[in-house]
């Protein structure tokens, strides 16, 4: 027996014949490992594009030598080069591997690292050696290469070898299946639905304060606080849970049967005579929808009290089909009528107390307000970014009938979760900002829902106001918002649902060596859902996990970390969450001294518009400590101390936010040519009936007097045009350069009234003493020197 057909002998028995099998039919039935046996037949095929290929690296001559070369001889690799090239052009090879779950796509990098990995090997397995020999001697065939090229290709593409698993586990067409014991139970579903103010959720807490146990789910911590203080201001003992807080009302600790909480902290395992569910249509949020999904089909409770718009009526109800129970619906009507005004507002001249502008950006706040407040109005200020306390403490000024603040300027942030006494509504643009299901950010229109709850705010029940109004800033837009208003809202069609930990840690079980991120990808492309829900955008996951990636974490904490409610636009919080992820992945404790390193506590108030935002991004940053520290108790221990300085913090920034408009002025100054000193006072260095140290202040702001500013019956342009409006000579161009006199541009900066001015000039003459009235003698009205 030839040494050559011993090798192929062995090669036969060590492999079981599966290493030489020849023909397309013969392979296929040995290796397919991708065949429809226990598929779903409406599968769906996965994005290839997602499937990061791993390395292989090739092998290096070990110390047994090369058995394969003993056994036969050298390889040609030239000759082997044609060989593998001939295999990648057959169709057939092409057609299998499709069969095989390799599209065009991982069919290709398939074979380069294939290729790679036998031509730069040094010593190939003796099947593989035997084989290539073989083809080469014309004693084979290239079809014989195609067990070897799909055991390579499941190394570097390992789902290709558990992609049934995958699908199993991205199965997410079944959600109520997943709670148990709230299946275990026959609840009674009850849906309030009405607009707002007309009190659906009343009657649903109402319910709640008279159950033997409960729990609130609402959808922002300002809702959540709200009720735990009226519960327990009802004497019904209540916890609070929020991500970044935990109120326990017993001394000893002990677990109220009540609990107000945000939904995302809402427990599907403790049982409750009643449940109540807050801003139901937010089931469809792109991005938040899977915690009202979760809340919805998993509370174990006897009875669930779900509030909201009537457009999710049907949504819920087939929902709750799923899971053989019935709905029952009670509607509700608006408690005070709310009309919209035939006219616009066209000018600020025109506000009147109980006046609320909404804007739907930063830059509109800044803008609108500052114009208010030079007309020698007073304005709150409310807008998302705040901290609650912050939030609070304005609608409190604005509500508070002996205060002169009778204007607000707002975010949709109002839109819930603030009782605010608002008589008209006006709309300073119908343009809002959104992000589509894709996670993309797009300028649209206002929707008939987000303007139904915004225009809601106007006249609400309990309010001086017994009547709401609503209308635009500029004529044009009023036509529109009359159009949107009519409209009725488009039903709610499906419930959003996000992987869940399990289920990610399954996947990484199969695909141990993949990014987290790449996972998230994976199982998004592979899960199903029914017509009744969509998976929530990821995004915002997957920005964080790459960012982290790099950092040593084990999956659980490194989903935890993942799962933090950040904005992503901050890069201050992001840098942020990087650094707590480096300490804690090196297993030393974040304590109170390296965090106030981190933020240079102590924090002063702001000097313009940027500092003030820095300081809303830092107190985010202790949000997340806090956050944090509620999953990881050991690594984050100093909560009580880190609370205490977000307090003081929370004061600083409504210092800042109480002078707005000085810090736009100083803001636009040091833009332009004008340096701003740095010690002018701010004007309002008070909260409540207590007044700040003057000297923890940084007496940067710019202090006006009201006579700096046009009376309210002066008419000042409005908008851009602002740019372009004379004061005294002084000019501020496009460019945010101010020319004119001095003394014109400090007066148009508000850092000189016409009335200090004349006292300096008194001052500086009396100074001068004998040689005044020289000086006076020697210059014209204009300030020129006379020859």
């Amino acid at each position: 027996m030839s040494v050559s057909r011993c090798a192929r002998l062995w090669s036969r028995l060590r492999y079981g014949g599966a290493a030489v099998l020849r023909g397309r039919a013969a392979a296929a039935g040995a290796f397919s490992t991708a065949s429809n046996d226990g598929r779903d037949a409406g599968a769906k095929a996965p994005d290839t594009s997602l499937f990061v290929p791993l390395a292989v690296s090739p092998v290096v001559l070990g110390p047994a030598g090369d058995v394969g070369a003993e056994l036969t001889c050298p390889l040609n690799k030239s000759e082997v080069l044609k060989v593998l090239n001939k295999f990648y052009r057959r169709k057939e090879i092409q057609k299998l591997g499709s069969e095989n779950g390799l599209d065009a796509r991982l069919f290709h990098q398939a074979f380069i690292s294939f290729r790679k990995y036998i031509i730069e090997s040094n010593s190939l397995t003796p099947d593989v050696h035997i084989i290539l020999n073989d083809i080469c001697c014309g004693a084979g065939h290239v079809d014989d290469l195609f067990p070897f090229f799909m055991r390579h290709a499941k190394q570097i593409f390992p789902m290709l070898e558990c992609m049934d698993d995958l699908r199993k586990i991205s199965d997410l067409r079944l959600p109520p299946n997943w709670y148990s014991e709230a299946r275990a139970i026959q609840r009674k579903i009850v849906f309030h639905a009405g607009p707002t103010n007309s009190g659906k959720t009343y009657h649903a807490i109402q319910r709640y304060l008279a159950a033997k146990s409960g729990i609130y789910c609402g959808p922002l911590k300002l809702l959540a606080h709200e009720i735990f203080q009226k519960s327990n201001d009802a004497n019904v003992p209540c916890d609070l849970v929020t991500g970044e807080e935990r109120i326990c009302v017993d001394d000893e600790g002990r677990p109220s049967a009540h609990t107000a909480c945000t939904i995302e902290m809402c427990s599907v395992n403790v049982p409750y005579e009643v449940a109540v569910i807050d801003e139901i249509q937010m089931i469809r949020d792109p991005s938040r929808g899977w915690a009202w999904t979760r809340a919805l089909l998993g509370l174990c409770a006897e009875e669930i009290h779900v509030c909201g718009e009537a457009a999710a009526i049907n949504l819920v109800t087939e929902l709750m089909y799923t899971t053989g129970e019935e709905v029952e619906v009670r509607n509700y009507k608006r408690l005070t009528p709310i009309k919209v005004l035939d006219q616009a507002l066209e000018s600020l001249d025109n506000l009147r107390p109980g006046d609320c502008i909404v804007c739907f950006s930063k830059n509109d706040i800044y803008s609108v307000s500052r114009q208010i407040e030079s007309r020698g109005q007073e304005c709150a200020v409310i807008y998302g970014s705040l901290p609650p306390g912050t939030k609070l403490t304005q609608a409190k000024k604005f509500n508070d009938p002996d205060d002169p603040c009778k204007i607000m300027v707002a975010t949709d942030a109002i839109g819930m979760g603030l009782n605010l006494s608002i008589k008209r509504i006006i709309f300073n643009s119908l343009i809002k900002p959104v992000v589509n299901e894709k996670g993309e950010k797009e300028m649209d229109t206002l929707t008939t829902s987000q303007a139904l709850q915004i225009a809601g705010r106007a006249g609400r029940f309990n309010t001086v106001f017994t009547e709401g109004e609503v209308t635009t800033m500029h004529r044009d837009d009023l036509v529109l918002l009359k159009e949107i208003l009519s409209k009725s809202v488009d039903p709610i069609v499906a419930a959003g649902l996000h992987p869940t930990a399990e289920q990610v840690e399954m996947f990484a079980y199969h695909l141990p060596d993949a990014t987290l991120s790449n996972l998230i990808d994976i199982f998004v492309s592979l899960s199903q859902v029914d017509g009744l829900y969509f998976v929530c955008n990821v995004d915002d996951f997957k920005f964080l996990a790459d960012m982290i990636q790099h950092i040593p974490l084990n999956l659980r904490s490194r989903y935890v970390f993942c799962t933090a409610p950040i904005n992503k636009k901050q890069p201050y919080v992001c840098t942020s969450l990087l650094k707590f992820a480096r300490q804690f992945s090196r297993n030393e404790p974040l304590t109170f001294d390296w965090l106030c390193r981190h933020i240079n506590w102590p924090l002063t108030p702001p000097k313009n518009i940027k500092d003030l935002v820095h300081l809303e991004a830092v107190h985010d940053v202790l949000d997340l400590y806090l956050w944090l520290s509620y999953r990881f108790m050991d690594m984050f221990p100093d909560t009580s101390l880190v609370r205490d300085i977000q307090k003081e913090l929370d004061d600083i920034i409504l210092i800042g936010v109480l002078n707005i408009t000085r810090l736009i002025r100083v803001s636009e100054a040091t833009s332009g040519t004008l340096a701003v000193p740095d010690d002018f006072p701010l004007q309002r260095t008070h909260i409540g009936d207590r007044m700040l140290n003057t000297e923890d202040l940084l007496q940067t702001d710019l202090a006006s007097s009201p006579n700096d500013a046009k009376g309210p019956g002066q008419r000042r342009a409005r908008g851009s045009k602002v740019l372009g409006h004379r004061a005294g000579g002084a000019q501020v161009e496009p460019s945010g350069r101010i020319r004119g006199p001095l003394a014109a541009r400090l007066i148009q900066q508000g850092l000189l009234t016409q009335e200090v001015l004349k006292q300096l000039e008194r001052e500086w003459l009396a100074d001068k003493g004998g040689n005044a009235g020289d000086a006076a003698s020697n210059t014209d009205p204009k300030g020129k020197k006379r020859k």
